[in-house]
């Protein structure tokens, strides 16, 4: 099991797009492990989470003095941006991926753990069927979901190209579980649909101190509590 989530005690991190679903939850474990946590959020004043070892920093991953800010001193930056669906371009991927990127190389940073999705690859899931691999799958990510995963390609084509000790890691589809499970992460997309969202906080706080993954994709699995897919997709799409 995973519930122990392995992370250095003490060690100062960045959360870019910690005030998202995700985002908190890797917030409140980074903090359970006893790290010191600078959250970058546009909204801070509607940050939940207080916390001696946290800061939470006002601003926008697309303005690079207000990245520069938060990186400046930090050992690891963790990045969990997150936008609805718009048939409008999307940036904010790539666009605070370029501007952490250059805060890194400025301040001496080199870890860096980054969120995009199983989706930018278009690939057929071994265990969908016609209905998911066919239909629901293509419709998601060559129509309303588009702009937002060609910007995530952009963001993993920037991380690769890049000097710093990075990890990719590529969620299914996104749910919530009351617990950290026994989740499955894989450089090969392993049979899944689904990703909780705590078991994907902790696998971004784990590469923090495990570099089995380091300059690699890794897939991030969760095989317990699985939920309905036609239900998550409707429930997700009303969010966006």
């Amino acid at each position: 099991m995973h519930e122990d989530v392995v992370a250095p005690a003490g060690l100062r991190v960045t959360i870019l797009g910690a005030n998202g679903p995700t985002g908190r939850l890797l917030t409140e474990q980074a903090l359970a492990a006893k790290c010191d946590v600078v959250a970058l959020t546009r909204r801070p004043k509607e940050f939940p989470i207080a916390h001696p070892n946290l800061v939470v920093a006002g601003g926008d991953v697309r303005d690079p003095t207000a990245v520069d800010t938060v990186v400046d001193g930090s050992d690891a930056v963790l990045s969990v941006l997150g936008t609805p669906f718009t048939k409008g371009k999307v940036e904010v991927y790539s666009e605070g991926g370029r501007n952490t990127l250059d805060a890194m190389k400025r301040f001496g940073t080199t870890r860096l753990v980054v969120v995009t999705s199983g989706a930018v690859t278009d690939r057929p899931e071994p265990t969908g069927g016609f209905l998911f691999n066919r239909v629901l799958q293509p419709y998601v990510t060559r129509v309303i979901g588009k702009t937002v995963y060609d910007d995530m390609r952009r963001l993993e084509d920037l991380v690769a190209a890049s000097d710093v000790d990075w990890t990719v890691l590529r969620p299914s589809g996104l749910f919530e579980l009351p617990r950290v499970t026994d989740y499955s992460l894989t450089e090969e997309h392993g049979p899944g649909r689904f990703t909780s969202r705590r078991d994907l906080a902790a696998a971004m706080l784990q590469q923090v101190s495990d570099d089995r993954f380091v300059r690699k994709v890794a897939h991030v699995i969760t095989t317990a509590d699985n939920p309905n897919m036609l239900s998550l997709i409707w429930r997700e799409a009303r969010k966006k």
